[in-house]
Parts: structure tokens; C-alpha cells; sequence
């Protein structure tokens, strides 16, 4: 058995491979609707030959209904069956089956399911074709991808909201399988921010082939046999514009994994990049972007330069690690954005993995409950307000997330803490040291909090202090946690003096931050990298 690509449709790009093949073949089976045209057998009619076998499997639904007990699947499967049932026949008697297909047999092919159910079964090439999207560049005449960059190739039949947050974050991408789902496809690469430079190709190297911008094309004209082409991005020119944007991004606490999709499409389609230079280093070079680093300690004026930038036209990202909205850029740019000259410059803030969330997620869930966010630094505040608000905090029995707990100037705030916490959480309460989450040198801990040794603690260091509710437990179950977790029940006992967790089911009405309303949003904060302020 033969699986034959044929190429995107111009005979003429049939490979010799191929071509050869169809001639030693005895049998050609091809694949097609209930109409009975096959564009596979088009494409290889000039190699066919009187005396060849032709089989047309032919399927059952392609867009409508069906009556199948199975549903389309069912229907499907049954297809499949029946079809490798008949090449088998052939198969069996001794005569060479070659099943053609256009493009590439294993790119969206049909011949993959014959390819599935036999070929364990009998000797089997396949030959590769040339794929429509390589035509689709070719007849562009534009840069697929370029240097690193990463392609992406989707289906157009993903949801709208899928589709929209990978395109977001690809640097170049095709969209296959338009047809009805056109409208949907060109609004996620609209809503993805890729509409000006998308390209439209139908029927590449085909009769009737078509190209152009996809923004212009009619909806109600798109057939099946087109795809959505959003090009390299090097050498992309942007649009001139008068005035440019800001958009402030978080990073998360480390590399590339923690990024958001809504994130990297930022920072890819950013003209510049400005930021502290250990955030920036984080986000992958890409040609003709402009990186602006600085020192940690300008916050003020890298949120002017930015805003100037983006008032002669640039597009700009600044860049802040964990997430921008807690103790790290996005109160900079807002603040400057809110004075003349800038009050005009759009500025968006786009969400990052906190140091908060990331940390307590390697331990288990202490956040599970309400919980507080304190920075311990007094560079911009006095230390009598930090010492108000973590009494107020623990009296009130919340978890405690501490960020800029110490650093080389700043070496007593954590025993201070300290010394606070425990007039009022017992000596045992669980304390999650964790540094560098995501980093190469990460380590967490899990200790006491009368145990709590402030040299174990940097600006890259988050603690989260557990409330009286909170739980340690020592489990060995592979689930990659850790022996040791920590997690603080989302139910709190109606009598403060109710002894030990109370760790009660919830019930229906208790349900969790996913579940809450936009007024109910969980609170954030900043990577656990050096803080704006150190």
C-alpha cells in the first residue's frame, strides 16, 4: 500500500516519486464526496490508465446530518471501516493499492485513516506531497517564517476563543479549513490584532486561485479550499500611525512558561520594549524590535520614555515581571499617563502569573481562603504602616502573602515580622519560603513560622504565612507536589473557637474564586525577581 501526496493541486507539482509510484500501482483508491468529484483524482487523471482498478470511497456526510446512531462519529468510523475493508480485499489478493491524496497524506489527509488500520497490517510507503500551506506562501511571494521564529498551523473549526489566543501568540500562522468558518476566523485574527498584515489564499496553484487581504474578502465567496496566511513579522512594516499605544505586560515569575497568550502576542507585535533589563531578558529577541533597559530604581521615567514613545507613533510594551498591577510597573505608566502631556496615549494592562500564585501552587493551595498581600519593603512606605496592617491582618486571621521580605540594605523587616505574626498565630503555623519559583535556583520550603530564619530570605524571595485554618500533611502519591503540601480550607468554622481546620466539603453555596464575579477578583501580585523599589 501507497500513501500518495500529490501536491496542492498543479499536477506539474506531483513529485517524481509520486508519479512513478501511480504507474507501478494496480489498484487507485481516492476519496470524495457524495458528488463524486475528487479533487485527488483531478489532480493525478493525467497518470491514470484504462486498465487501473479505481476505488472511490466516497463519504457518508460531509457538512450535513446524519441519521447514524453514532452521530457523525459513528458514521465516520463506520466509513473508515468499511473503506480499509476494501483495500485489504485488495491487498490481500496481491495487487499494490496506491491512495492518493492532495496535499501532503499525513498533513489533514484522509489517506491517515487508512494509513491507521492497515498499515501494521501490510508493507507501506508514503509518499510525501507538497502542502497547500507551502503553496500558500509560494503564491504570496511573502516570508512563511524567518530565523526562530515558530509557525503555527490551526484548523478553522477550533472555537472562536481558542483560535483568537493562539494567534495572539504565534509570530506567523495559517489558518486551514475556512469555508463556513470564515467569519469566526477572520474575527479571532481581528481580535487577535493580526488583521492588517493577514493574507487571503483560495485554491493555491489550482483553477481559479485567488489571493489577497483577507480584511476585503466576502465571506459568503470563501470555499473550503482556502487558508488564512498571517506572515513573518520580520521585516513587517507597521502601519504609520500618529499615535502609538502602551500596553504594560507581566512576564510571571521566570521564562517563556509562564507567559500568557494575550502576553506574547503583546510583546511580539510590540515596536518597543521597555523595562527593567532582568525582566526584558526574559522576552525572545526579534528583529527589528527596539529594546529600552534600565536600572530598577527609575520607575517614573521609564513610564515617561515609554509614553513618549507611543506619542510619536510606537507601539510599546512595558515590561514588568510577575504581574504589572501589584508593586511593579502598571501604577508607574497609569500614574504618568494621568498628567498632560499623556492624558491621549491609550494604555492597556495585561495580567501576569503573581509570585503569590505561582509559589503557593508548587506547595498545594494555601491561598486558599482570603488572603492578604503585604510588601515588607519601606522604601515607599514607613514601617509603622506595614506593622499596622500585618497586625490587622493576622488578627483578622488571614493568610499573609509577603513580598520584598529583605534584601542586601534590608535585613530586619523579616524577624520583625516575625516577632508581629506570632502574638498572634501559634508557633507551628506553616510558612512557604519559596525563591526563584520557575527560576533556575528555585527552592521552597515549607517551615515554622517560630522557625523562620530571615537568611534564608532575598528580593527573590515570597513567603506566605498560613492562617490558623491552614493545613501541612505529608502525602507520597506521585502527584508531583512534593511529600509535604500545604492547603488552607475554603470553609472557615462559625465559632472562632472551634478547635483545628475545619475541613468540611463546600457545600453548593460555597463556591470558588473561578466561580465569582468580575467585583469578586482574586488579588495579585508581582514576580518574586527585585522589586521596582529595592
Amino acid at each position: 500500500m501507497y500513501g500518495v501526496g500529490l501536491g496542492p493541486g498543479d499536477p506539474s507539482l506531483m513529485t517524481v516519486r509520486a508519479v512513478q509510484v501511480i504507474a507501478e500501482a494496480e489498484v487507485i483508491a481516492y476519496h470524495s464526496a457524495r458528488h463524486g468529484r475528487s479533487i485527488a483524482r483531478s489532480i493525478a487523471a493525467g497518470h491514470l490508465r484504462p486498465d487501473h482498478i479505481e476505488e472511490a470511497l466516497v463519504y457518508p456526510v460531509t457538512t450535513g446530518t446524519t441519521d447514524h446512531p453514532g452521530g457523525y462519529q459513528g458514521a465516520m468510523e463506520d466509513f473508515y471501516a468499511e473503506s480499509a475493508a476494501r483495500l485489504a480485499a485488495h491487498l490481500d489478493a496481491g495487487r499494490t493499492v496506491a491512495v492518493i491524496a492532495e496535499g501532503d497524506p499525513l498533513f489533514y489527509g484522509s489517506y491517515m485513516h487508512m494509513h491507521k488500520r492497515l498499515a501494521d497490517r501490510y508493507p507501506t510507503e508514503v509518499i510525501p506531497g507538497v502542502t497547500s500551506v507551502s503553496a500558500a506562501a509560494a503564491r504570496l511571494g511573502t516570508p512563511l517564517v524567518e530565523g526562530e521564529e515558530v509557525l503555527t498551523i490551526l484548523p478553522g473549526t477550533l472555537p472562536e476563543e481558542e483560535l483568537t489566543a493562539r494567534l495572539a501568540s504565534a509570530d506567523s500562522a495559517v489558518v486551514m479549513k475556512l469555508g463556513r468558518t470564515f467569519p469566526a476566523v477572520r474575527r479571532a485574527v481581528e481580535r487577535a490584532g493580526r488583521l492588517a498584515d493577514a493574507r487571503y489564499v483560495e485554491r493555491a496553484t489550482m483553477s481559479g486561485e485567488r489571493t489577497g487581504a483577507l480584511e476585503g474578502i466576502d465571506p459568503d465567496s470563501v470555499p473550503y479550499f482556502s487558508v488564512a496566511v498571517l506572515p513573518s513579522r520580520v521585516d513587517a512594516r507597521p502601519a504609520p500611525r500618529e499615535t502609538g499605544d502602551v500596553v504594560v505586560v507581566g512576564t510571571g515569575p521566570a521564562g517563556p512558561l509562564w507567559l500568557t497568550p494575550e502576553t506574547r502576542g503583546a510583546l511580539a507585535s510590540a515596536d518597543d520594549l521597555v523595562g527593567y533589563t532582568t525582566y526584558l531578558d526574559r522576552v525572545p529577541v526579534r528583529p527589528g524590535q527596539r529594546r529600552h533597559g534600565s536600572d530598577n530604581k527609575v520607575e517614573s521615567e521609564r513610564a515617561e520614555f515609554a509614553l513618549d514613545l507611543a506619542r510619536r507613533g510606537r507601539r510599546v510594551a512595558v515590561v514588568s515581571g510577575g504581574d504589572p498591577g501589584v508593586f511593579a510597573m502598571a501604577t508607574a505608566v497609569l500614574e504618568a499617563a494621568s498628567a498632560d502631556p499623556y492624558r491621549d496615549v491609550p494604555v492597556r494592562v495585561l495580567p501576569g502569573v503573581t509570585a503569590a500564585n505561582a509559589a503557593a501552587a508548587r506547595v498545594g493551595a494555601p491561598l486558599g481562603h482570603d488572603y492578604a498581600v503585604v510588601s515588607l519593603s519601606d522604601r515607599l512606605k514607613p514601617w509603622e504602616v506595614i506593622a499596622e496592617r500585618l497586625h490587622a491582618a493576622a488578627a483578622a486571621d488571614l493568610v499573609l502573602a509577603l513580598y520584598n521580605p529583605g534584601s542586601r540594605s534590608r535585613t530586619w523587616q523579616v524577624g520583625k515580622a516575625r516577632e508581629l505574626l506570632l502574638e498572634h498565630r501559634a508557633p507551628d503555623t506553616p510558612v512557604v519560603v519559596a525563591r526563584d519559583v520557575g527560576g533556575a535556583e528555585e527552592n521552597v520550603r515549607i517551615v515554622r513560622l517560630a522557625d523562620l530564619d530571615p537568611a534564608w530570605v532575598d528580593m527573590r524571595t515570597i513567603l506566605l504565612v498560613g492562617s490558623s485554618q491552614t493545613v501541612t500533611v505529608r502525602r507520597a502519591d506521585g502527584t508531583g507536589l512534593g511529600e509535604e503540601i500545604v492547603w488552607t480550607p475554603r470553609r472557615y468554622p462559625e465559632a472562632r473557637s472551634a478547635p483545628g481546620p475545619d475541613v468540611t466539603a463546600p457545600g453548593p453555596d460555597t463556591a470558588g474564586p473561578d466561580a465569582a464575579g468580575p467585583d469578586t477578583a482574586e488579588p495579585s501580585a508581582s514576580g518574586p525577581g527585585p522589586s521596582p523599589e529595592s
